[in-house]
């Protein structure tokens, strides 16, 4: 193997002195294209639980759904966030005594048989909702048991990663992206505003966030390459326009709108508002042509 593709969890990371997980790629799976990036972050949060439970929890891609049906798993991960959340709260006081955070002492969730599945699903429910998740992310307790809604299930547990992830909690590969691209952000517009970028206060952020472990893919293309082999499908007589800014960054159409984009495995995804879609789908809904090609099949 020539080299690697290094994607740096943390913003300006590199590669040297770091732990690198090699992710597998994965088999491949027939599914529409407006369904990828809810694969993509099945199996994103399928490894997150692996890396924070394993070997107690022996989650993949395949058995995602079926390990966490019975709630059981759901609620000692409840009980974790919560165990970190008052963690989290002790620190703060102790650095700042002007920063001060509430946790409700009402977030522990008791572990039952699995035999109590409804029951453990509808409290890991409801402790979402003491968490502060909103009511639009949330699921009901027959979209994981009964299959019914798995896209609701997944948006929310993603959610309560993110809420995890503020109190230092490892977090999915996605929510890091995320924590990075807004430090991006943050960080242009306080430079076009002429304010002094904090570069004490953004590693303080950083180590509060937790260290966590690289990820490499083993997908040999760059970045750009990937993205480049996705426009070129446009079929238009005038090129769908993206971009290239920076390194993750684009203008697209002829708006010029600035997205994000990173590879998870071997999507790429792009932060759309607040979540993600996959380059593929998003296209779809933008460039002309595939716009035409997908009225067509209806």
């Amino acid at each position: 193997m020539s080299r690697l593709e290094c994607i740096a969890v943390e913003a300006g990371g590199d590669c040297e002195g770091q732990e690198v997980v090699l992710m597998e790629p994965r088999p491949f799976r027939p599914f529409k294209s407006s369904e990828e990036y809810l694969v993509a972050m099945k199996e994103d949060l399928a490894e997150w639980l692996h890396r924070l439970y394993h070997p107690q929890l022996n989650i993949d891609f395949d058995n995602f759904m079926d390990v966490l049906e019975d709630g059981v798993a759901l609620c000692k991960h409840a009980n974790n966030v919560r165990r970190t959340a008052m963690a989290y709260k002790e620190k703060l006081e102790q650095r700042d005594s002007q920063r001060r955070r509430k946790f409700s002492t009402h977030l522990d969730i008791p572990d039952r048989d699995s035999f109590f599945a409804r029951d453990n699903v509808h409290n890991f429910i409801q402790w979402c909702r003491l968490l502060g998740i909103y009511e639009c992310l949330l699921f009901e307790t027959d979209d994981l048991v009964l299959r019914k809604n798995e896209k609701s299930f997944i948006l929310c547990l993603l959610e309560v990663a993110r809420r995890g992830a503020n109190f230092g909690m490892p977090a999915p590969v996605l929510v890091q992206f995320e924590k990075e691209i807004d430090r991006e952000i943050a960080k242009e517009g306080n430079l076009e505003n002429g304010n002094d970028y904090d570069e004490e206060e953004d590693m303080m952020e950083l180590i509060e966030y937790g260290p966590q472990a690289q990820i490499v893919t083993n997908d040999l293309r760059s970045l750009d390459e990937m993205v480049r082999d996705l426009v070129e499908n446009c079929s238009c007589p005038t090129q769908f326009p993206m971009i290239r800014v920076s390194e993750g960054k684009y203008r697209i159409g002829d708006t010029k709108m600035l997205i994000f984009v990173r590879v998870l495995r071997n999507h790429v995804m792009v932060r759309v508002g607040g979540g993600w879609d996959t380059l593929s789908h998003y296209l779809e809904k933008h460039d002309p042509c595939r716009c035409r090609a997908g009225r067509k099949k209806f």
